[in-house]
């Protein structure tokens, strides 16, 4: 990649957002409203407002590898409550992708160094589901079916922090778990029933 080329893109992209409309940049610096909180991947070919065809101040966004939400990440938990407690968004969306990286290498018997503790999660999260995962035999929907079985694990682990609890209580904040396809740009709803996944364990998770 040209590093330059990218300051050529930029001046592009300023003029063409001028030639629609010259008050683009100062509406922009007046501050964000978004409704949406993105939780989505670090993967470079997933870009969070192209797929979901949003413009910039539409939603707030954190990635990371294969889109975790756990209690020690002080990144996560402080995005969360930013966008719960300040920007007040009416939704959560945790994201992540078929042939995902991390939970890829989450599946190998493999140290990784450093990102031993971080794919750890995804692997207690095989642990959680291994009986249905195991009965698949074919090897890449097993691995599809850890991704979206990994997004809806993360969309508890949004659901167990105290921010998101006190917005249940005080206002219609809705969580949803979604893949995107990579092989088809499709972004699919997983309509995960949080309320069958939280009757039980929300008696232990319950803060509020």
């Amino acid at each position: 990649m040209n590093i330059e080329q990218i300051f050529i893109n930029n001046h592009a992209w300023i003029a063409e957002k001028l030639k629609t409309d010259s008050d683009y940049f100062k509406n922009l610096a007046l501050g964000q409203n978004p409704e949406v909180l993105y939780i989505g991947c670090s993967d470079s070919r997933v870009t969070a407002e192209e797929l979901m065809g949003v413009n910039p101040g539409e939603v707030f966004v954190h990635r990371n590898i294969a889109n975790m939400v756990t209690n020690i990440d002080l990144s996560a938990m402080s995005v969360i409550n930013y966008a719960v407690n300040h920007l007040e968004v009416k939704h959560i969306v945790v994201c992540g992708h078929y042939y995902c990286g991390g939970v890829k290498a989450a599946m190998q018997s493999a140290d990784l160094g450093i990102l031993n503790p971080w794919l750890r999660n995804i692997r207690d999260v095989y642990r959680l589901h291994r009986a249905e995962l195991d009965a698949i035999q074919e090897e890449e929907q097993r691995y599809n079916r850890l991704v979206e079985l990994n997004v809806q694990e993360q969309c508890v682990n949004v659901i167990k922090t105290s921010d998101v609890q006190k917005a249940f209580k005080s206002r219609n904040l809705v969580v949803h778990g979604w893949v995107f396809d990579i092989k088809t740009g499709k972004l699919l709803d997983l309509k995960i029933d949080f309320n069958h996944i939280l009757h039980e364990i929300m008696e232990i998770y319950r803060i509020i």
